[in-house]
């Protein structure tokens, strides 16, 4: 059995913007820079146990909130608060275990 696609325009006019846009799931030029690997983005019921399991396995990890909508409908205000519930979870190897440049 194949799984049901419903597509976003028949949900209703403002569907197809409650999506994260590219540069909100880019990662941060800066925070590459330092070294840090963006991994995923994950909400705030995934954040913990993603940050815990990545310290576990010897990462350092840097979780960051994924900016808001860049709509300017004020209609939209379900996708911004929807926004502030994700963040991009960035990991890099510890100090001591990175390799050398």
């Amino acid at each position: 059995m194949h799984p049901k696609v419903i597509k976003l325009s028949s949900i209703g006019p403002q569907a197809s913007r409650r999506t994260f846009s590219e540069s909100q799931l880019e990662a941060d030029p800066a925070l590459v820079a330092q070294g840090w690997e963006l991994r995923f983005i994950a909400d705030e019921n995934r954040l913990r146990e993603a940050t815990e399991l990545y310290t576990r396995i010897g990462f350092e990890v840097l979780t960051e909130p994924v900016r808001g909508s860049e709509t300017s409908d004020d209609d939209c205000g379900p996708c911004q608060a929807s926004a502030i519930k994700f963040h991009a979870i960035y990991v890099r190897r510890k100090a001591g275990n990175r390799p050398q440049a």
